[in-house]
């Protein structure tokens, strides 16, 4: 399977002196084309850290990010601009939308600027994606007439635009309630079934256990790996998927 991220004893600190911390220590991972994977760890265990740094938002201090056969550390601020631009969509827990414009605008507001693409198709495209996120009629209302929920489905319709090969999510469901975050996942789990790459940091057992693996970070570290293939080969029929992952952080002393 071709792997559409590779990362190599990647070591990323932050503070100066005795202060000094490696937030990152030697982490190497791989992410393959079509996985939906999520990261999880408790606060300060460096997941977002690492999230930054494998999609080029944050520099790194050594080892290397290969993302779709590219070294991230070779290219300039503009080159890594122009891919997450065109192959990257980001959706984060609270998304940033202006407030002088209406939900339409907001989703193709990134691809108008981007001036190499046809106003009229990119309108059409936006409203395709408000349709088949099922909030088409909001695309005249301002955001302040939307709930949380609906405009995280207008955060990831902007994410969609540009057809990226990737998503990266950061805690896409933290400001959501319940029934809102199953939602917002149910509809992640269908864009990954198009065949999109999704990487998501989440400290949600429910919504980690959406996703086929999960990667468990402590002190700067990968320190375990659940894989959803396990719960099929294992589970009694007694067990949800949550479950099973909870029990598996439980064995782990996670």
């Amino acid at each position: 399977m071709k792997k559409i991220i590779k990362g190599e004893n990647i070591v990323k600190s932050f503070g100066e002196g005795a202060e000094k911390r490696n937030v990152l220590d030697g982490v190497s991972v791989e992410i393959n084309e079509g996985e939906f994977v999520a990261i999880m760890g408790p606060s300060g265990s460096g997941k977002t850290t690492l999230m930054f740094a494998l999609s080029g938002m944050d520099g790194i201090d050594s080892g290397n990010v290969v993302f779709d056969g590219v070294d991230l550390s070779q290219l300039s601020d503009n080159k890594l601009a122009d891919i997450r631009r065109r192959k990257m969509g980001f959706v984060f827990q609270q998304p940033t939308l202006l407030k002088n414009l209406n939900i339409l605008d907001n989703v193709i507001l990134p691809s108008m600027r981007d001036g190499k693409k046809n106003a009229r198709q990119i309108s059409e495209k936006g409203r395709m994606l408000l349709k088949k996120t099922d909030i088409v009629e909001l695309e005249k209302r301002d955001i302040t007439q939307a709930s949380g929920g609906q405009l995280q489905r207008v955060g990831i319709c902007r994410a969609l635009m540009s057809d990226p090969k990737i998503i990266f999510g950061d805690e896409p469901t933290g400001a959501l309630n319940s029934t809102s975050a199953k939602e917002i996942m149910d509809l992640l789990a269908e864009i990954h079934r198009s065949g999109t790459t999704i990487l998501l940091v989440t400290h949600d057992v429910r919504v980690a256990a959406k996703t086929e693996r999960v990667l468990f970070m402590y002190d700067g570290k990968i320190a375990g790996e659940y894989k959803a293939d396990s719960f099929n080969e294992h589970n009694n029929g007694h067990k949800t998927r949550e479950e099973h992952l909870s029990s598996w952080l439980t064995e782990m002393k996670f």
